[in-house]
């Protein structure tokens, strides 16, 4: 991570704050009753700097290790360089540190400290936090909030429990939005149910005013929890009634405001009044407006495609298409606090050299409150407006740098971006598309396993249970899955229907025999090893509806969520065949059945749904949605080979997906195309690929070039040769081995091949040795 800049290079500050800080290593916020305190300070005067004290809290027993004093060279001075993080001035030390924490946790900061001499000073600073029910005490080092979270978070609950306001349960939870009830809360403790630092005491709930607008709502719900740690965050709708009449402002860590209609004066102050309380304020095209900034309109900027610019962390500049509010900020020198220019839309000419301000950071009040207001539409994703098809591909291009624009808003306010921890696998059930196969598979099973039915040929051992094993909780050995012999027909799953795939199934030998699983690691883990036992006949495929660790070429991990169709399909090719001399070409051959698959559907022939040598499949040429992972074993006369594929079929973030391109052809094209489901596509592209394989069997490259052409992104694209400054070639085809063709002044047709090095396989090719 880069070293944080000062705001004048970083960032365009327009004022700067000049306060003082001291950041602590690791900081946790505790409440302590005043008795509590006193006992506390009684002791610290009688024994060293570093003590253990036995503190009595609502009667619960909680031992709390308190740090050492600072070293005064901790103390930053006034003419020290600013850090933007919190309007801090740090010493280069003190923002060493917090780089090197910048993303992995919460920080919470003591403000004006005062002398470090003075004991109570020291411990409690200037905070009379919650109306000066308690004070705060400040535990320092990792290892000691550790002890605190897992020792003492019942204690720590109980003792400030009296000073947070309930949040009302009747509206709130109306929504349905997903996430836990309020009364729910209660359980999580005062640090709420994630290992994220509390800041500033406050609990770990994310509150959304859209004006009671429930589809709004339920689209900024959708985006926090693709955005923020969900394991540490509970989200709640915040009513306009509930604004003006309930306790909400000491319950909440971050409050998103992302209203349609412009807030009322009355709804103005309350938001105001919890921004000057230190609360942490997210505005998405909201009219909130804190002293020194206010709106004005560019109506012709309405929901228009732009360019932004926006100011990393490291102050470098981050570009990418959005969607305007039609409103822009602009800054009053005169009034509020400091102001900071995070993100401009980009534009030839600027009039009167103003800048279009559409995201700025701003403090508001004595207490430390922040706000990140934008009036761009981050959270709407491209599909959700009636964009033009030139508007919606610059959108889509730009989604994933939206996400790490809203993943650096949202860790600058103090909410975390970790990624959720993956979920454990599930059990792996044996299906079959008929009664006889399945037979014959369980029949091979029983032979290969040993006598505790485990089954070790695969890379992750299975353990053969039944359905009522299951339920009874089966004890598995370490690192092996439980394998379902007898699954009730009645099994459904929300990521696959055996159902749909059966009757899309139209294979002689592929994909009959089946492995299920909801969450596995990877579909290659189930049948590597495997493939070199299993009959010829048996077609062995495994699917999942989620992977945790998926692989994708030359290593690299393949993100895998759900909506995703992800298979591993184990094929044998002889070595004599036509295919099995030119074996590259089944990864080409694989590609192309993910295509079909698609576009061999009536009336889905003109979704652009291409192919990109090698082994990837695009949107046009412009997004990847999917690709193919191959691998080979050689046996006697056989190659043994497993066909790895992933595609995009319903999940949309953070880049594109199937049904966004049938979505978008039902808009340009006034149609009415069905959404199209990861069974029904897996269940098409093998059968694409065992015609494809028999037609390459039959006839040679020859049979499959002519739709692979048709297919693919690459006619007339111009290369270079060895490196960026190589001769430039003209893409032509591909060789009788599955080699790229090009044609270059210096050496005519020739074949080449990615130097293995680069991202972009079409970037440093090198020429082929010709045998």
């Amino acid at each position: 991570m880069s070293t944080v800049q000062p705001p004048s290079t970083r960032r365009n500050t327009f004022t700067q704050a000049g306060r003082q800080g001291c950041l602590h290593n690791c900081t946790s916020a505790v409440l302590i009753q005043e008795s509590a305190l006193k006992e506390l300070l009684e002791k610290q005067d009688t024994e060293s700097h570093k003590n253990i004290t036995s503190l009595s809290l609502n009667n619960t027993q909680t031992e709390t290790l308190l740090s050492e004093s600072l070293p005064c060279d901790w103390l930053a001075e006034p003419q020290q360089i600013q850090s933007r993080k919190g309007s801090l001035l740090l010493n280069p030390e003190a923002r060493r540190r917090l780089e090197e924490r910048r993303g992995s946790e919460t920080h919470c900061v003591t403000k004006d400290l005062g002398s470090m001499g003075n004991k109570e000073d020291h411990f409690l600073g200037n905070h009379h936090h919650m109306e000066g029910h308690g004070h705060h005490l400040h535990l320092s080092s990792c290892h000691e909030c550790l002890e605190l979270e897992n020792s003492t978070i019942v204690s720590v609950k109980y003792a400030s429990a009296e000073n947070i306001p309930d949040l009302p349960d009747d509206n709130f939870t109306s929504l349905d939005c997903g996430d836990d009830t309020l009364d729910e809360f209660d359980d999580k403790g005062f640090l709420g149910k994630g290992s994220t630092v509390n800041f500033n005491g406050k609990p770990p709930n994310v509150l959304v005013h859209t004006g009671g607008c429930q589809e709004r709502f339920q689209r900024i719900h959708q985006l926090l929890t693709e955005c923020i740690n969900m394991d540490s965050y509970v989200i709640y709708a915040l009513h306009p009634q509930q604004v003006l009449s309930e306790p909400w402002m000491e319950s909440t860590r971050l409050l998103v405001l992302a209203e349609e209609e412009p807030l009322t004066p009355q709804l103005q102050t309350r938001f105001l009044t919890y921004l000057g309380q230190g609360g942490r304020v997210l505005g998405l095209s909201s009219t909130l407006c804190p002293a020194g900034l206010s709106l004005e309109a560019r109506e012709r900027q309405y929901k228009q495609v732009s360019r932004l610019s926006f100011t990393r962390e490291d102050s470098t500049e981050l570009e990418l298409s959005v969607l305007t509010s039609g409103n822009v900020f602009i800054r009053d020198a005169h009034e509020g606090g400091e102001v900071e220019l995070w993100g401009e839309l980009k534009r030839d000419v600027l009039h009167d050299g103003e800048k279009d301000m559409v995201i700025v950071r701003m403090t508001h009040g004595e207490d430390g409150g922040e706000a990140v207001l934008c009036q761009v539409h981050l959270e709407m994703s491209p599909e959700s407006e009636n964009v033009t098809s030139e508007g919606f591909d610059e959108l889509k291009v730009s989604n994933a740098r939206r996400y790490e624009v809203l993943t650096e808003i949202f860790t600058s306010l103090g909410v975390g971006c970790e990624l959720n921890q993956a979920p454990p696998p599930s059990p792996v059930y044996v299906l079959s598309t008929s009664q006889e196969g399945k037979a014959s598979f369980l029949k091979w099973l029983h032979i290969h396993v040993d006598k505790e039915g485990l089954l070790k040929l695969s890379k992750a051992p299975l353990r053969l249970v039944s359905n009522a094993e299951l339920q009874d909780g089966p004890i598995l050995p370490v690192g092996s899955l439980a394998l379902v012999t007898d699954p009730p027909e009645s099994l459904s799953w929300e990521h696959f229907s055996m159902e749909t795939y059966s009757k899309h199934l139209q294979t002689r030998l592929l994909g009959h025999t089946l492995f299920y699983a909801d969450v596995t690691p990877t579909t290659m883990d189930l049948l590597e090893g495997m493939v070199m036992h299993l009959p010829k006949d048996m077609g062995l495929i495994a699917v999942a509806g989620q992977q945790s660790h998926g692989r994708g070429r030359g290593g690299n991990a393949w993100l895998s969520p759900p909506g995703c169709a992800m298979f591993t399909l184990n094929v044998q090719v002889a070595l004599s065949s036509r295919l099995g001399q030119r074996i590259p070409f089944l990864q080409h051959l694989a590609a192309l059945a993910m295509v079909e698959a698609v576009r061999s559907l009536p009336g889905y022939q003109d979704i652009d749904l291409r192919v990109k040598w090698p082994n990837d499949i695009y949107y046009s040429n412009q997004m990847k949605l999917g690709g193919v992972l191959v691998t080979s074993t050689v046996m006697g006369p056989t190659f043994h080979l497993l066909v790895g594929c992933g595609f995009n079929v319903s999940n949309s973030n953070p880049t594109i997906c199937i049904n966004d391109l049938v979505m978008k052809h039902n808009k340009e094209h006034r149609s009415n195309l069905e959404a199209l489901n990861a069974a029904q596509l897996i269940a098409r592209t093998v059968t694409s690929l065992e015609g494809l394989i028999s037609a390459f069997q039959d006839q040679g490259p020859e049979a499959i070039l002519p739709i692979y052409y048709k297919r693919w992104i690459h006619s007339g694209t111009r290369v270079r040769l060895w490196n960026e400054d190589g001769p430039e070639s003209e893409v032509v085809g591909l060789d009788d081995n599955g080699f790229l063709q090009v044609y270059c002044k210096e050496q005519g047709i020739v074949s080449v091949q990615p130097d293995g090095n680069s991202f972009d396989m079409l970037k440093n090719l090198v020429v082929t040795k010709q045998r």
